[in-house]
């Protein structure tokens, strides 16, 4: 049944107020806190607002439990109706997937940064296997991308599409948990040991920690394409380990190695890339890029591995890998489709002054350097797959 045949009055739509969400009747505020309070509620009616529209704007209907007239998602797809009744956009499906993925997160009252995170931006994200089960993923299917820091907004760089036991289990653990479980000798059942491994490296890519705690971690799981790696350490594990995928790494380990700031830098460099570099062979030659990649993957579960990871990674410091991944990436060294950013950009838009929460002044953004202790020069890569 077409959804788009339910007749409602569209004549009198309008942006709702803050007493009308969800049918409320208008409260009093009292205090700094209501007051706080009713212009949070104000900034999701306005959200909710365009969400409808922009479902009209599309052609589209919103799902039916929105279709109340007292729900600002109603009341704005009804204003939309209005305006786009002929000449409405193609729906495809990743523009489907950005309006359910805005509907989901403004159920929640979750920040939704809608800048970057495009239609584009969210087909960008697809992927054939979910990096954490290993498991295939539908591309057809309806599961959508899930934040990978749960205390952050929908933004870009904080999106993966995971299979659904995986996404359940990252909403409710951060890095240090997720990694905790791996270690247990009976983990939560969600996920096995190797999983949570997975899962708990792959938070930590989108957590800021300090350098010795992500030298120390293994690269259990690679970045999926556009989630952004916000420590300089973890970023130059990945170029490196990345060389090993491609065509070319004897150029490159070469030209890595003249780039080391000291000979004792260059030797432990050496001495690792070999080491990395064997296990590479004896896992065989793979024509299936996401066969190499997962081979790469499992040789940081040998322990040599990750100790002259850890050899080399401790003889740098933060800025200095930063260095390394520019310097590498100017003289064509780093793999492609490699993007560098500032911290500030590399976290835009994330909502981390409010935990990914919509608040009724988004500007608190803009503590977030003091809220999280970020240096503000720190340069933080976003390596696309």
């Amino acid at each position: 049944m077409a959804q788009t045949s339910f007749p409602f009055d569209v004549s009198a739509e309008r942006a709702p107020s803050a007493t009308q969400r969800n049918g409320l009747a208008p409260r009093l505020y009292g205090n700094a806190s209501d007051a706080a309070d009713a212009a949070d509620a104000a900034t999701l009616d306005q959200i909710g607002f365009e969400i409808g529209r922009d479902h009209a704007r599309h052609g589209l209907t919103p799902p039916l439990q929105h279709l109340h007239d007292a729900n600002p998602v109603r009341q704005g797809w009804g204003a939309g109706r209005a305006l786009f009744a002929h000449r409405s956009l193609r729906a495809t499906a990743p523009v489907r997937a950005w309006l359910a993925l805005r509907l989901h997160a403004w159920q929640h009252g979750q920040a939704f940064e809608g800048v970057q995170l495009t239609p584009h931006f969210i087909a960008q994200l697809d992927a054939s296997h979910c990096p954490v089960t290993r498991q295939g993923l539908d591309a057809a299917g309806p599961d959508l991308p899930v934040r990978v820091q749960p205390q952050a907004a929908y933004a870009a760089g904080n999106l993966a599409r995971l299979a659904t036991r995986a996404g359940a289990a990252a909403a409710g653990h951060d890095w240090r948990s997720a990694l905790a479980e791996a270690a247990l000798a009976s983990p939560e059942p969600a996920l096995s040991a190797p999983e949570w491994q997975r899962l708990g490296v792959l938070k930590s890519f989108v957590t800021r920690l300090p350098h010795h705690l992500a030298a120390a971690l293994p690269l259990s799981v690679m970045p999926p394409n556009r989630l952004r790696v916000l420590n300089p350490v973890q970023a130059l594990q990945v170029m490196l380990t990345r060389i090993f995928t491609q065509p070319g790494y004897a150029r490159r380990m070469l030209g890595l190695a003249a780039l080391m700031p000291c000979a004792l830098s260059r030797d432990a460099f050496q001495l690792f890339m070999h080491t990395l570099l064997a296990r590479r062979i004896a896992a065989g030659v793979s024509a299936d890029p996401l066969s190499a990649r997962q081979a790469m993957e499992d040789s940081w579960a040998d322990p040599l591995v990750l100790r002259r990871w850890q050899r080399l990674a401790l003889r740098l410091s933060e800025g200095q890998c930063e260095q390394l991944l520019q310097r590498a990436a100017r003289r064509g060294l780093a793999a492609e489709g490699s993007r560098w950013l500032s911290a500030d950009a590399a976290t835009e838009g994330w909502a981390l002054a409010s935990c990914g929460q919509v608040v009724a002044d988004m500007a608190a953004e803009a503590d977030v350097a003091e809220t999280t202790s970020l240096p503000r020069r720190e340069s933080s890569p976003q390596l696309t797959m």
